[in-house]
């Protein structure tokens, strides 16, 4: 045998740098994972009518509040109404819990939570412009983008 037996402290720091190296790459690994589990994409009201927005997934989902569409139970914190870009794409949010006070119809809206295969948006939390002038920038696009589209 040309090279014969590999000799002791070699092999100890063969071994640390296999252990160092599978280490980094299963912390890599869950470190991906983690993240990938965590990432919840905004979709537009017309992507979700459409179905390219994932079933049973988390996402946040926004537009404006269509006018007399809140219905409140009368037995506990239910919530529903619908969520639409001005256009042709609505689409139903149920809600359990306290809205924020500036919650209202024909206002800008975000919701995270999960659409489910019936097409409703079950809500876990919503969210509302806080002033006048402010509008979350992701509805903004989606008008703005849906009355570019009615102009032409």
């Amino acid at each position: 045998m040309k090279f014969g037996r590999m000799k002791p402290h070699r092999r100890n720091q063969l071994f640390l740098v296999l252990f160092l190296v599978v280490s980094a790459g299963t912390a890599v690994g869950l470190a991906l994972m983690a993240l990938n589990e965590n990432i919840n994409l905004f979709y537009s009201p017309e992507e979700i009518v459409s179905g390219k927005a994932p079933r049973d997934q988390l996402i946040r989902a926004g537009g404006m509040v269509r006018e007399g569409s809140v219905v409140r139970s009368t037995t506990d914190l239910k919530v529903s109404f619908v969520v639409s870009d001005l256009q042709q794409s609505d689409y139903k949010v149920q809600f359990e819990g306290i809205l924020p006070d500036l919650f209202r119809e024909g206002q800008g809206v975000i919701a995270r939570g999960r659409l489910q295969a019936d097409g409703v948006f079950l809500a876990e939390e919503v969210l509302a412009k806080h002033d006048e002038n402010y509008m979350p920038p992701e509805v903004a696009d989606v008008i703005n983008k849906a009355h570019a589209e009615a102009k032409q």
